[in-house]
C-alpha cells in the first residue's frame, strides 16, 4: 500500500490497470447484477431502435419520395413515430432499473468502509490522516457511484452502438463502412496513451484533495490554538498553497481531457469528409442510391457521439479506478487485533492482572532501535490499585494501551486471571477493561449517550452514580440537562469538565479492570481532591492501573510502580519508594509543594462542599 502521507506529494500511482482496479468492485455490484444486465439489455434495445430510424428514412426517400406517392408516407411516418417512442421507453426503463440498486451499492460500500475503520488497530489510525479517510468515504465513493450509474452504462451503450452501427454500415456499403470503422485504430492508440498519463494525474489530485480535507479538519478542530497563537494567517497561507497545488493538478487533468476530446472530435470529422467524397462518387456512378447514402451518413452521425464521448468516459473510468484503488487501500489493510483460535470466555472475572516479560515496539520503529518496553514484569492483585509513574516518554501510556489491546505486545504476555489477553474474545475483553485517557474525546451526542457509550444497557441510576464519582453533576445544569447535546469533541465544555465526563464513562459499568491515564490532569486542586475521594470507593472494588504524574494521584494507589528504561525499576508503596528509590524521589520532588498544598486545603475543609464551578471550567 502506498504511504498515505506521501502519495499526494509524490504523485504515486497504482500499478494496477484501470480495468483490474474497477473489477474489484464486483462483490459490491453483484447484488445489483440482474438489474444491471436488464438495464444493459434495454440500452442495447434502445440503440438498435435508434439505429433503425435512418433505415426507415432511407425507405421513405427511395420509396414514396422517389415515387412522389404522398399517400404511402403515412405507414412510414407511423413507423418512424413508433420507433421514436419505443426508443424513449427503453431509455426510461434503463434509468429506472439502475437508480435504486446503484445507490444501494454506494450505501453498502460506505457502510463497509465505516465498519472496517472501526476494526482497525490503533497503529493504523496513527499513520493515516483523517482527511484522507474522509475523502475516501465521501469524494471517492461519489465518483464510484457516478461511474456505476452513468459512465459504466454509457461505456456499454456506446460500445454496443458502435458495433451495431458498424454492422448496419457494412450492410449498406462495405467500402464506406471500412473507411469509417478504420478510425477505431487511432482512437484506441491515443486512448491508451492518454489513460496512462491521466491515471497518474487523477491519483495525485485525489490524494491532494485528501490532504486539503485533513488540513481543513485540523484547522476547524484546532481553531482555538490557531487563534491563541495568532497563526490564522499562516495556516491560511498554507491552505492557500495546498489548494493552488490542487488547482494546478486539476488544470492538468482538464488539459489532458481537452486534448483527447479535441483529437476524438477531429478524427471523425476527417473520416466523415473522406467517406462523403467516396459516397457521392458512388451515387454519381449509380453504385449507391440517394436514400442509402443519406441512411449511411445518418448512421455515421449517430455514431459520432459514442466516438467523441469516449475520451470523457475514459477519463471518468480512470477517475473511478483511482477512487477504487484508494478505497481498497483502506479495505485491504489489516483488521483489528486478531483473536486466537478457541478463545476463552470466562464466566467470572477475578481481576488478577499480570505483565510477564512484556515487550513492545511500534511497527515503524527503525531496525536496531531498542524496544520501548523491554521486559516489564508486574503483578496486580484482584482489587488492587497500582499507580504507574515514570519520566516522560518512558512508555506509560503505551503500557496501559496494551491492556484493552489497542496495541498487542510484541513479546511476553499480559494475563488476566492467568489467561493470556490474546485468548479472550476482543469484545469481551473490552467490556471487562474500561479506560479513561488524559485527552478526553467526547462525541456530538447527549451527555447521557457519552457516559453510556461503552455500557449502553446502563440505567439512569448508573449514570447518576458515575456522575457523582466523577464530580460531574454540572451536567444537570446544562440547558437540557443530561439530554444536552455536546459539541464536537466536547468543545462546549472546559477541559476539566470533559475529563470528568470521560471518567464517568469509564466507571459507569463497574468494570473488573480500570485503566486511568492521568485522568485528573485538567482539574483544579479542590475538584481533584473531591474526585479522588469519590474514586476511592470505586477503586476499592476493582483492579486498577493508574498513570500518575502528581503525588496526590499516587496516594490513591495501594502500590506504586516506577517505569524507566522500558522496565519496572521499583515497586512499593509511595512512602517505601521515597525512602529507597532516588529516581522516584527525583520524579516526585517537583510536585511535593503541590502535594502539601492539596493536603492543607483538604484539612481546611469544614465538611461543607462548594457547589461553584471554577471560573476556567464554565460552559
Amino acid at each position: 500500500m502506498a504511504d498515505p502521507s506521501s502519495t499526494a506529494s509524490t504523485g504515486t500511482s497504482p500499478t494496477q490497470s484501470t480495468a483490474a482496479s474497477l473489477l474489484r468492485l464486483r462483490p459490491f455490484v453483484r447484488p445489483a447484477r440482474g438489474r444491471l444486465i436488464a438495464s444493459g439489455s434495454m440500452a442495447l434495445c434502445s440503440t438498435v431502435t435508434g439505429l433503425m430510424i435512418p433505415l426507415v428514412i432511407a425507405g421513405i426517400i427511395d420509396g414514396p419520395v422517389a415515387d412522389r406517392d404522398t399517400g404511402a408516407l403515412w405507414p412510414w411516418a407511423l413507423l418512424l413515430a413508433g420507433l421514436g417512442l419505443l426508443e424513449a421507453a427503453f431509455y426510461w426503463g434503463r434509468r429506472m432499473l439502475t437508480a435504486r440498486p446503484l445507490t444501494r451499492v454506494e450505501e453498502t460500500m460506505r457502510n463497509a468502509l465505516y465498519e472496517h475503520l472501526q476494526t482497525r488497530p490503533i497503529g493504523f489510525h496513527d499513520k493515516w490522516q483523517s482527511g484522507q479517510l474522509l475523502s475516501r468515504a465521501s469524494r471517492d465513493l461519489g465518483q464510484l457511484r457516478q461511474f456505476l450509474s452513468f459512465i459504466l452504462v454509457y461505456l456499454f451503450v456506446n460500445a454496443a452502438t458502435f458495433v451495431v452501427g458498424s454492422v448496419i454500415l457494412f450492410t449498406l456499403d462495405p467500402l464506406l463502412a471500412l473507411i469509417v470503422t478504420a478510425m477505431a485504430v487511432p482512437v484506441i492508440v491515443l486512448s491508451h496513451y492518454f489513460e496512462k498519463r491521466y491515471r497518474v494525474v487523477t491519483r495525485r489530485a485525489q490524494d491532494q484533495a485528501g490532504d486539503v480535507a485533513t488540513l481543513m479538519e485540523e484547522s476547524v478542530l484546532g481553531i482555538r490554538i490557531l487563534k491563541a497563537f495568532g497563526r490564522n494567517r499562516a495556516m491560511d497561507r498554507k491552505f492557500d498553497a495546498m489548494t493552488r497545488e490542487l488547482r494546478r493538478t486539476e488544470l492538468r487533468k482538464a488539459r489532458l481531457v481537452g486534448v483527447i476530446w479535441a483529437v476524438l472530435i477531429a478524427i471523425p470529422e476527417l473520416v466523415v469528409a473522406a467517406a462523403m467524397l467516396v459516397g457521392v462518387l458512388q451515387v454519381a456512378d449509380g453504385a449507391m442510391t440517394t436514400g442509402e447514402l443519406i441512411a449511411f451518413f445518418s448512421v455515421v452521425m449517430y455514431l459520432r457521439w459514442p466516438v467523441e464521448s469516449f475520451g470523457w468516459l475514459l477519463a471518468g473510468a480512470t477517475d473511478a479506478a483511482a477512487a477504487a484503488n484508494r478505497y481498497f487501500e483502506v479495505m485491504d489493510a489489516r483488521g483489528d487485533t486478531p483473536e486466537r483460535d478457541n478463545p476463552v470466555d470466562p464466566v467470572r472475572v477475578g481481576g488478577a492482572l499480570a505483565f510477564e516479560d512484556v515487550r513492545f515496539r511500534f511497527p515503524e520503529t527503525p531496525p536496531g532501535t531498542p524496544d520501548l518496553l523491554r521486559g516489564v514484569d508486574l503483578a496486580i492483585r484482584p482489587g488492587e490499585t497500582i499507580a504507574l509513574v515514570g519520566p516522560t516518554g518512558s512508555g506509560k501510556t503505551t503500557l496501559t494501551s496494551l491492556i484493552p489491546r489497542l496495541y498487542d505486545v510484541t513479546g511476553g504476555r499480559i494475563a488476566l486471571d492467568g489467561v493470556d489477553l490474546r485468548d479472550l474474545p476482543i469484545e469481551r475483553l473490552r467490556r471487562i477493561v474500561s479506560v479513561a485517557f488524559e485527552e478526553p474525546v467526547l462525541f456530538s451526542m447527549s451527555v447521557r449517550e457519552n457516559v453510556l457509550l461503552g455500557f449502553p444497557e446502563g440505567t439512569e441510576a448508573d449514570v447518576e452514580r458515575a456522575l457523582r464519582v466523577a464530580q460531574a453533576e454540572f451536567a444537570h445544569d446544562l440547558p437540557w440537562g443530561l439530554d444536552t447535546r455536546i459539541g464536537e469533541e466536547g468543545l462546549d465544555l472546559s477541559g476539566g469538565q470533559r475529563q470528568r465526563l470521560a471518567l464517568a464513562r469509564a466507571v459507569v459499568s463497574r468494570p473488573a479492570v480500570l485503566v486511568l491515564d492521568d485522568p485528573l490532569s485538567a482539574l483544579d486542586v479542590h475538584t481533584e481532591a473531591q474526585v479522588e475521594r469519590a474514586l476511592r470507593n470505586v477503586l476499592a472494588t476493582t483492579t486498577a492501573l493508574v498513570v500518575a504524574h502528581r503525588p496526590s494521584t499516587v496516594q490513591l494507589a495501594d502500590r506504586v510502580a516506577l517505569l524507566t528504561d522500558g522496565r519496572i525499576a521499583a515497586l512499593g508503596t509511595h512512602d517505601q519508594l521515597l525512602q529507597r528509590s532516588a529516581a522516584y524521589r527525583h520524579l516526585m520532588a517537583a510536585d511535593t509543594p503541590r502535594l502539601r498544598s492539596a493536603a492543607d486545603e483538604t484539612e481546611m475543609e469544614t465538611g461543607t462542599e462548594t457547589g461553584h464551578e471554577p471560573a476556567e471550567e464554565a460552559v
